[in-house]
């Protein structure tokens, strides 16, 4: 896969920064806000919440702003994607098979009583004893990374499995701001795949993955999803997809926000209807609380559309634009920032930290080569 290379200034690398954070705190609070709702349908939500949703964050899992299998999955998508750098300059640079492992890494913990120090190889996040917690994980990911064998296009695994969690794993594609917004979904759809086999669902993950590729470039979330619908334009099986994003659109021009009208763009149990929920409520939310609210605000996986309508103000706005109370009660806000802060330094740096001219072995340490 070739690349392009963005040329660095520090307010583009400052930008750049703010919207990785952003886009990762932004999608773990969405998780968070959404949690304590997965097992309330949407007239038991209305009836705790009233008709704008939870104004704040609520317990789940014994602690207020704990999230789920969503958020652990998306943070070993970036250590998958870190590691994918810093390997290519063994030549051995094949980013899909880095994320596999990256996630292979996140299967142990959801059945490691905690972190094994003999595999040297793990990397630091792998160490995070908080991350080794089931927090409801989608028993299709579970079958997916129950062996080493790698999913592909061709050979997918669970063909029929078309919900939301490779989906909602899928922001941190976005972030690879030098690549081409082609090479960015077909990156995502390949790692889909690795869990989740039907078009539908890896499709959605492909397309999500470059509204947030626009939202990191600056662009606007409509000129975001218009850039998705063209991606999704030649892939056989878009149909499902694309007309779930050509109906959050228009659901945009028919009126004030409400539950009714997110309602009205499906249920969220599978892949295209979560992504359209996501970015509606995104387009709609007069800021950041009113659009996850509005987001969480329904009978369907309310952690999954709560952290992509999350990322994706994330990555709008950047981590400022973000709810602080919310924040300072977030599970592994900590650890969230500094692998944020990573990726964006591998980035915008990588040759500083590793190659031919450097090398820094604390970097090497944190994100091994093997």
């Amino acid at each position: 896969m070739a690349t392009a290379t963005p040329l660095w200034g520090r307010a583009e690398q400052q930008d750049f920064r703010s919207r990785v954070r952003g886009c990762l705190i932004g999608g773990a609070v969405g998780d968070a806000l959404g949690a304590p709702l997965a097992a309330l349908d949407a007239d038991a939500i209305r009836e705790a919440h009233g008709a704008e949703g939870p104004a704040d964050l609520l317990p789940a899992y014994g602690r207020r702003g704990a999230v789920t299998s969503v958020t652990q999955q998306t943070l070993f998508t970036v250590d998958g994607l870190i590691r994918a750098q810093v390997r290519r300059d063994t030549g051995a640079w094949h980013p899909p098979t880095d994320v596999h492992r990256a996630h292979l890494r996140w299967a142990a913990t959801q059945s490691d009583w905690g972190p094994d120090e003999r595999r040297k190889d793990d990397g630091w996040l792998a160490r995070e004893e908080w991350l080794y917690a089931r927090r409801d994980p989608s028993r299709v990911c579970l079958i997916g990374l129950g062996d080493e064998t790698m999913g592909t296009l061709d050979t997918p695994k669970n063909p029929a499995a078309r919900d939301a969690a490779a989906l909602a794993r899928s922001a941190p594609f976005g972030l690879l701001v030098g690549w081409d917004p082609g090479l960015v979904f077909q990156l995502a759809v390949e790692c889909a795949t690795q869990t989740h086999g039907h078009p539908t669902g890896y499709l959605s993950a492909g397309a999500y993955a470059v509204i947030v590729h626009a939202l990191a470039r600056s662009e606007t979330l409509d000129a975001a999803v218009q850039r998705a619908l063209a991606q999704l334009a030649a892939r056989p099986g878009h149909q499902p997809v694309t007309e779930a994003l050509q109906h959050a659109l228009g659901a945009v021009r028919q009126g004030m926000p409400n539950q009714e009208r997110v309602a009205s763009l499906g249920d969220a149990e599978v892949a295209e209807e979560a992504l359209a929920i996501g970015v509606y409520c995104a387009l709609v939310g007069e800021d950041v609380r009113h659009g996850l609210g509005l987001a969480v605000n329904h009978g369907g996986p309310s952690a999954a559309t709560g952290a992509i309508c999350g990322s994706l103000l994330g990555a709008l706005h950047g981590e400022t634009a973000l709810p602080p109370a919310w924040l300072s009660e977030l599970e592994g806000r900590a650890t969230i920032l500094e692998l944020a802060d990573d990726f964006a330094m591998e980035m915008t740096q990588g040759p500083a930290l590793h190659g031919p001219a450097a090398s820094a072995p604390g970097w090497l340490q944190r994100y091994p080569r093997g």
